[in-house]
């Protein structure tokens, strides 16, 4: 089912329902709208659950200001409409409290979306707009003025208040926001390590323009391997985001079918919804005629090649491990006997070195280095099958996500030679 095909009143009650399940809003904060073809304005209504909202609680506002629904709509209907007066290109908005941007914007900053590609890609230059009253006319114009700018800006924080953003449907309004959200958490987790890392506009115009399309193949039927690995690798990248390891619109799942051949997941395509149609196959070099695969297929491609025991891929943005990879904090993984076993001595890629045909990565990670931090652009992990693949993801983010713990006790004690030497000896084949 296309979401896009669903009545506004439905895409806001689902959109809601997953940014509340997402603890990205509160039960009495936050608001959706979705403009219709008509200039129908469909928002969500005041004192309602968010938790529990319902497409039939959602608000109808004709563009002759007349109101249709069973509550009145959301207090902060006149700053949605002055968006909407002052962009026409925007048909859906967001606004709500997730911790991360509420951090920012009780301190008057707006997170540097130059921490990642996919973030400054997605969300661009995030604009500020001082404090006003909630539901008054005042905040109304202070964030219309802002989306307004010259920069015609999609994300824009709010002084004490949280975040607003636009997009040209409310699944792209939706993928800003959760972006903008995981990039400020990032940038929290990453400040607790040291210095924060950011790019230049030549590394990401450099990161963008590497991503060339590969050629084109003919389709064949799938084997029932391929089939296999097609349902596995969807159903780890279902579990990945709803985890959080990866997000709507970043994060690159693939299985090996055989020799010169994997599947893997597209550009594109939500990674909530990602159905097994929507997987593209490798062969040889060459991706399916007219689909898309993900733009880390030729860096897949290269390990596989060097690697025969490897046999599935992930890149992913677990938020802990991620902060390490755009900070210089070492990851230490001599921690406890899992984290040394599964993840041995994490290696670290520089930015530019992950672009390319991949020769570069595929040297330092295999089967005795399965784990990388992608310098501003989260974790990679190489596994003998898509779940051994996915379950050193999550033993990586745990280890990660103790470590920035840690700081707040003291020092941590790593595990001495001699230890690891006696876990390797009874545990080799791990």
């Amino acid at each position: 089912m296309s979401f896009s095909l669903l009545h506004p009143r439905d895409q806001i009650a689902a959109t809601m329902d997953r940014i509340y399940g997402r603890d990205m809003t509160t039960t009495s904060g936050g608001n959706i709208s979705v403009r219709d073809e008509n200039g129908d304005v469909w928002i969500t209504p005041a004192r309602v659950d968010k938790g529990s909202l319902r497409p039939e609680d959602i608000v109808r506002v004709r563009p002759d200001g007349s109101r249709e629904g069973a509550h009145p709509a959301s207090s902060e209907c006149p700053f949605h409409l002055g968006i909407y007066a002052v962009r026409p290109d925007i048909r859906a908005i967001v606004h709500a409290h997730p911790g991360a941007l509420v951090s920012f914007s009780i301190c008057g900053q707006a997170p540097n979306t130059r921490l990642f590609p996919e973030a400054r890609s997605v969300c661009g230059q995030v604009a500020f707009a001082p404090y006003a009253l909630p539901g008054s006319k005042q905040l109304g114009d202070a964030v219309a003025k802002q989306f307004a700018t010259d920069a015609r800006p999609g994300c824009v924080m709010l002084e004490n208040h949280g975040v607003v953003v636009g997009g040209e449907d409310i699944a792209s309004a939706f993928q800003r926001f959760e972006t903008l959200e995981f990039t400020a958490r990032t940038i929290l987790r990453a400040r607790q390590l040291g210095e924060v890392r950011y790019l230049s506009d030549a590394q990401i115009e450099h990161a963008w323009k590497s991503a060339d399309a590969l050629p084109e193949c003919a389709p064949r039927p799938p084997s029932s391997l391929g089939k296999e690995m097609r349902k596995a690798v969807c159903d780890l990248v279902h579990r990945a985001y709803e985890h959080g390891l990866m997000t709507s619109t970043w994060g690159s799942f693939s299985a090996r079918i055989q020799d010169d051949t994997f599947v893997i997941t597209p550009q594109h395509v939500d990674r909530h919804s990602l159905e097994i149609d929507d997987l593209v196959i490798v062969r040889d070099g060459r991706r399916a005629i007219g689909r898309l695969p993900s733009r880390a297929a030729r860096l897949h491609r290269a390990i596989y090649a060097a690697h025969p025991e490897i046999n599935a891929i992930v890149n992913a943005l677990p938020v802990n491990a991620t902060a390490f990879s755009v900070s210089d904090a070492s990851l230490e993984t001599r921690t406890i006997p899992e984290s040394y076993l599964f993840l041995k001595d994490v290696q670290r890629i520089p930015f530019e070195a992950q672009f390319g045909d991949g020769a570069a990565v595929a040297e330092v990670v295999g089967p005795k280095s399965p784990i990388a931090l992608l310098e501003n652009n989260g974790a990679l992990v190489a596994g003998r099958s898509p779940l051994d693949a996915f379950d050193r993801l999550e033993v990586l983010e745990s280890t990660a996500a103790a470590l920035i713990r840690s700081r707040a006790l003291g020092p941590i004690r790593p595990m001495s030679n001699a230890i690891i030497d006696e876990l390797v000896e009874a545990f080799p084949s791990v």
